[in-house]
């Protein structure tokens, strides 16, 4: 074996056991369970529109909306936003607004098409329907804590241009979506935290909480279809008002249930594709991610310094992933006993993952489908 491949070997290790670590630390700092909820605000507390785009059932769907109603904030809407009358979603959104009769909620019906993104076109007549220049976007299965506006507000400051949260996977049903917390939580949020820490923030399209002045600043809602994505186009939209995209303390929970193993699959596809087509800079570097390449490099490392190599690689897993299961109780995520086995899966499909994005262009979104190669405006 070559001093070359030695000195190589032994840098990429280091260099990527190092970046674990920091990364699980900024992760740490930012989504550290608290004791308690953060206190109500004030009465004069600004106003806010929540607008929640709705498609089909899906697990736990009730419970995540309904969860919308509960909120400890003295002054909000809310705005159901669905595509087609015919939806089997509207009987369950109408029950909850008999339900809760004195909510400033309502359910607008109704599809404009301003790009080829569907979730986008459901959205525009929220964003044009709400009341207040505080918007918080908020996916449907998003599970929304009593103090879910204060933890909006909360990391606002005059550089701010957005503040979002990753969807924290919970109440996995399941081998595979025990899987997909794996992606999901110690591997992707731990990744979007790191990268606020250092102030290159992206937007998740599952919270986005806008001024409205700053999106209209760029041409409203429809600035969002510059890219396939409208967490991507909302990232390139902030960074070119000169502001930044900030992530929430402690982010919000999504509900997951039972998942197939293709729905782990195309989901991931569909994101990483997405990450390929939106920011390629970013996206080429991940085919390194996971714990599987630095333990390759360890163990050709200790080969070739004749140390005990099963012995070392196998005190490597250990730290690698009792790192992510420690930031994951702190944080009070869901950690499974068998947390160690998901993590190795998903570390062994990420190189996968990584060919099927830099390779693929098109998915299905509800089943709608789509390509990263297509451009994103409508004509």
């Amino acid at each position: 074996m070559t001093a070359a491949l030695v000195v190589a070997a032994a840098a990429f290790f280091a260099l990527t056991f190092l970046v674990h670590l920091v990364s699980i630390i900024a992760a740490l700092t930012r989504c550290r369970a608290r004791p308690g909820a953060l206190p109500a605000p004030p009465a004069d507390a600004p106003a806010v529109s929540i607008i929640r785009p709705v498609c089909g059932i899906e697990n736990h769907i009730a419970e995540t909306l309904e969860s919308s109603f509960d909120l400890d904030y003295p002054n909000y809407e809310l705005l159901f936003c669905v595509a087609s009358p015919k939806d089997p979603i509207i009987p369950t959104v109408a029950a909850l607004l008999c339900k809760y009769p004195k909510a400033r909620a309502h359910l607008l019906v109704g599809d404009e098409r301003i790009s080829t993104n569907p979730k986008l076109n459901n959205c525009a007549k929220g964003w044009k329907a709400a009341a207040h220049d505080w918007i918080a976007i908020a996916d449907s299965n998003v599970l929304m804590p009593r103090d879910y506006i204060q933890r909006l507000f909360e990391p606002w400051t005059e550089k701010t241009g957005l503040v979002c949260s990753p969807p924290i996977g919970g109440r996995p049903q399941g081998f595979w979506a025990e899987l997909e917390c794996a992606f999901l939580n110690p591997y992707q949020a731990r990744a979007q935290y790191c990268a606020d820490a250092i102030g290159i923030g992206f937007a998740q399209g599952k919270t986005m909480f806008w001024r409205r002045a700053i999106l209209d600043q760029a041409g409203g809602i429809r600035a969002l279809a510059a890219d396939i994505a409208e967490d991507a186009a909302s990232t390139k939209v902030v960074r070119a008002s000169g502001h930044k995209v900030r992530l929430v303390d402690q982010p919000f929970e999504q509900p997951l249930g039972y998942r197939s193993a293709r729905e782990v699959w195309r989901r991931q596809t569909r994101w990483a594709r997405l990450r390929r087509a939106c920011f390629p800079h970013f996206f080429l570097p991940e085919i390194m991610t996971g714990g599987i390449f630095p333990m390759i490099a360890l163990g050709t490392l200790a080969y070739a310094m004749n140390w005990p190599v099963t012995i070392l690689v196998i005190a490597l897993a250990f730290l690698w992933y009792g790192g992510e299961i420690a930031l994951a109780r702190a944080a009070r995520w869901h950690i499974s006993p068998l947390y160690p086995v998901h993590a190795v899966l998903r570390d062994l499909l990420l190189p996968f993952l990584w060919l099927d994005a830099l390779l693929g262009s098109d998915f299905e979104w509800r089943g709608n489908a789509m390509s990263v190669a297509a451009d994103s405006q409508t004509a």
